[in-house]
This record gives structure tokens, C-alpha cells and sequence, in this order.
């Protein structure tokens, strides 16, 4: 169907790399471990909103093109670098109040939770959107399952994009519904939460050191 050659290995590799460790999954659990399920889901949903992004963008042709320039490769890597290190700042250092008002839990203002909970989703969104790993995954994996000679490789894109993003989704679900757990078998226990963001925020601050670091 529209070129696609070896889609069951595809899978196959779709969901090996879904349950292996990365930095969108730590990014999940420590939104979702901090703040609680809402967080996590958002931040999930802000995600694999990013993962649509690289796949229409890998099907017209633009991810390749960023791929292939050493200065876009370089200005993604250090807006994202910075946009972590920013988030996980702000979250270590956040008053327990904020940190609620964070995750949508306002009870001043009824009308309040919505913003929060978008901030969340755009805040996902982006640091998919700017991991120029994320680029350079789908620049080399997706075309290995597209035949080369088909009349349709933005179709196919497209579709192995679909597959990529509906089993992310799951599965990020998934690690939402058991990391949130976490916070609440934990009670809401002011001390304890004001810890889990400072642990959670050190993290974020990590991964944004670690891809200021990362090569091409």
C-alpha cells in the first residue's frame, strides 16, 4: 500500500522503541510522577502532537533538509537545550502553589484549569518539536520502509506516520496511568511533592544538558 515494504517489522521496531527508554519518556513520567495524571496526559498529548509535525514534515521533504544543514541541526539543538533547562528550573524552584496551579488544581477560579493544562500541551509539543533527534529518527528510520520506486511517498509517510503516532499514544497512556500512580499513593503530601519537583525538574534540566551535548 502506497510503497510501504516490511510494515510488520515496522511495527515491530515502532513498539521496541516506544518501551525503550528516551527522553519523551522521561519527560512523560516526570510531568505525570510531579503533577499528576492531567499533567501527564497533556504533556503526552503535546508530544505525539510533535510526532505529527516530523511526520508531515518528513513526507514533504523538510525534515530532510534540516537534516542535512549543520546551522538548522545546531539552532533547533540549543532552543531545545534551553526550553528544557527553562522547564526544569521552573519546576524545581516553583512554590507548591504554583506547582498546583501548574497541573490545572485551581480552586479560586473554576475558569483557571484550562490554561494550565494547554500551557502543559504546548509545552510537550515543543520539546518534541525542537529535539533535533527526533528529526534525525525520522529522516533515517521511516524512508527504510518505503520503496523507492513508489508513486506515493508522501502517502506512505503519512501512513507510517499515523502508525508511529496511534502506538505512541498508548503507550504513553500507559506510562501516564502507572507513573501518576505514584503521586497518588502518595497522598498529596506537601513535603513529598515539593520534592518530587525538585527531583523532576534536576532531571529535565539533565536531559536539556544532555541534548545541548548531543552530535549529528
Amino acid at each position: 500500500m502506497f510503497g510501504i515494504v516490511h510494515f510488520s517489522f515496522f511495527v515491530a521496531a515502532v513498539f521496541l522503541l516506544n518501551v525503550t527508554p528516551g527522553p519523551d519518556t522521561a519527560y512523560i513520567v516526570g510531568r505525570s510522577v510531579a503533577q499528576g495524571r492531567g499533567a501527564g496526559l497533556m504533556s503526552a498529548l503535546g508530544i505525539c502532537t510533535g510526532c505529527c509535525v516530523h511526520t508531515v514534515a518528513c513526507a514533504f521533504g523538510l525534515t530532510a533538509l534540516l537534516a542535512a544543514s549543520a546551522t538548522a541541526f545546531t539552532v533547533i539543538k540549543f532552543a531545545g537545550a534551553i526550553y528544557l533547562i527553562y522547564l526544569g528550573v521552573r519546576l524545581a524552584f516553583a512554590s507548591p502553589a504554583k506547582a498546583q496551579s501548574d497541573q490545572g488544581e485551581s480552586s479560586e477560579d473554576p475558569a483557571q484549569p484550562a490554561r494550565p493544562l494547554k500551557q502543559l500541551y504546548l509545552q510537550g509539543f515543543w520539546t518534541n518539536v525542537l529535539n533535533p533527534k527526533v528529526v534525525l529518527f525520522f529522516v533515517s528510520f521511516f524512508p527504510q520502509f518505503v520503496s523507492s520506486d513508489s508513486e506515493h511517498k508522501a502517502l506512505a509517510f503519512l501512513t507510517l506516520g499515523g502508525v508511529f503516532v496511534a502506538m505512541s499514544i498508548v503507550w504513553c497512556l500507559f506510562l501516564v496511568w502507572v507513573a501518576s500512580g505514584v503521586t497518588r499513593s502518595l497522598g498529596g503530601k506537601p513535603v513529598v511533592k515539593k520534592w518530587l519537583d525538585r527531583v523532576v525538574g534536576s532531571a529535565f534540566v539533565g536531559l536539556g544538558l544532555r541534548l545541548a551535548a548531543a552530535q549529528r
